[in-house]
């Protein structure tokens, strides 16, 4: 049985992807549903991706 702090561990990690995609210029909301589902994984690619450049 997976304990409730493991699910709230996860929802941190997205919010906090969200923070850190939208402080490169991505959609905060869209990295956040992507963490909710790969985790660890969305957070090694948003420190690997370059800033959006806005025109």
């Amino acid at each position: 049985m997976l304990d409730s702090s493991f699910f709230v561990g996860w929802g941190t990690l997205s919010l906090i992807n969200a923070g850190l995609a939208q402080g490169k210029g991505r959609s905060g909301l869209a990295w956040c549903l992507i963490s909710l589902l790969v985790g660890p994984i969305a957070t090694f690619l948003i420190v690997i991706l370059s800033r959006v450049e806005n025109d």
